[in-house]
């Protein structure tokens, strides 16, 4: 990259930043063209795939695939992170009080995690040197999970399961959530899924987390400011809404009709279009394939919405390539595995924390603040002070 300017010469950047380089990385990129994406020099795709969960995070962390004897103790050194503090551990039937209900999904874990940064005295990351970034980024990664399905425990009614530590990171979260040990395949389907959600190019919150980093503001602080961002809906907040539209639906004679009032009336299709891709969305492709695996009504119904809606969009938006993106599957398959709608945002914020998580021991090695400028557009100053009215 080159040098930061050193005079006041403002540069005019398209809106919402597109195309623009704000830094270098050696995580990952996405090639939106060629529907292809890598976390460092592996297609994520094929870790989703094929390895684990824990791979993919030990490879975003520390640059490499870990060996039999490195993942045994890495995944011990995860379970180790997830335990609740007791002072925090009190305060989370207040919290699931207090934000049950409310269309932000993750308003509790932001919530709990500033407590647990508090309780466990976790430092600025201007003060803190390498090893005591991975220990915080591990920490906050792996309790992130734990504090959602105990929200989530606590609003159904329910008391918070303990965490085995003989289960693996996602097998822990499906049965802290649904209450029941994982067969292989919903491990599987929901670890691809996890896997293929951890990171994604300079999306909103993963550039959240940067910004926030960028001040050496704590690192729980970095993870809790990018899951506002991702609370949006036109983030990571819309699985759900994916399959409110296979309910709105409902049959297969109701798709033309459904589509193109919801086009001309100016709404969106939700699981469809993406910022990025310009061809079909790789994750969504892996996503389809897992939920045809598991078969039935709901899927195949799914299948014949895809396609359909794809027709149309061809026809009534044309040359737009709006293709499915990863949260149209990623819904199907989260559904069938038995997790509950109102966890599919926090199913990929516990996949996305280790992204971020990573990009912000990145972004806290570079040690640059980030500070744009803005161009001012009011009206000109200075301008004399009005009299003052009478009391």
């Amino acid at each position: 990259m080159q040098n930061a300017r050193m005079d006041d010469t403002l540069i005019d950047v398209p809106r919402g930043l597109t195309n623009v380089v704000a830094a270098e990385t050696a995580l990952g990129d996405v090639r939106g063209h060629e529907g292809f994406y890598h976390y460092r020099q592996y297609s994520a795709v094929e870790l989703a795939a094929e390895r684990s969960f824990e791979e993919a995070w030990h490879l975003l962390l520390f640059g490499t695939l870990p060996d039999a004897a490195e993942l045994t103790a890495f995944r011990a050194r995860i379970a180790a992170a997830r335990a609740i503090p007791d002072e925090v551990a009190e305060l989370l039937p207040a919290i699931a009080r207090l934000t049950t209900g409310t269309p932000d999904a993750l308003a509790g874990v932001r919530m709990a995690l500033a407590a647990v940064a508090a309780t466990d005295r976790i430092r600025p990351l201007y003060d803190e040197d390498a090893d005591a970034r991975i220990a915080d980024a591990i920490r906050v990664s792996a309790i992130t999970p734990v504090l959602l399905a105990a929200l989530h425990a606590l609003a159904s009614g329910r008391t918070p399961l303990p965490s085995r530590d003989d289960l693996g990171h996602v097998a822990n979260y499906l049965y802290l959530v649904t209450g029941r040990v994982p067969d292989a395949r919903s491990e599987h389907a929901v670890s691809a899924y996890m896997t293929a959600a951890i990171d994604h190019g300079f999306n909103a919150s993963t550039f959240t987390a940067r910004v926030i980093a960028s001040t050496g503001a704590d690192l729980a602080a970095a993870v809790t400011g990018a899951m506002g961002s991702l609370s949006g809906p036109l983030h990571g907040g819309a699985p759900s809404r994916a399959l409110d539209t296979l309910d709105e639906i409902a049959t297969p004679d109701r798709i033309d009709d459904w589509v193109t009032s919801t086009v001309e009336s100016g709404g969106r299709i939700m699981g469809f279009g993406h910022a990025v891709y310009r061809t079909e969305d790789p994750r969504s492709r892996m996503l389809r394939g897992i939920a045809e695996g598991f078969g039935g009504q709901r899927v195949a119904f799914a299948v014949q919405v895809e396609r359909r809606v794809q027709e149309l969009l061809d026809e009534l938006k044309p040359g737009r390539e709006l293709h499915t993106n990863v949260e149209f599957y990623a819904a199907v398959v989260m559904e069938a595995c038995g997790i509950p709608r109102s966890m599919f945002t926090p199913t990929f914020a516990s996949a996305r924390v280790v992204g971020w998580t990573a990009h912000i021991l990145e972004q806290a090695a570079e040690g640059k603040i980030v500070r744009p400028s803005s161009r001012y557009v009011g009206p000109p100053a200075p301008a004399p002070l009005p009299a003052q009215s009478a009391a």
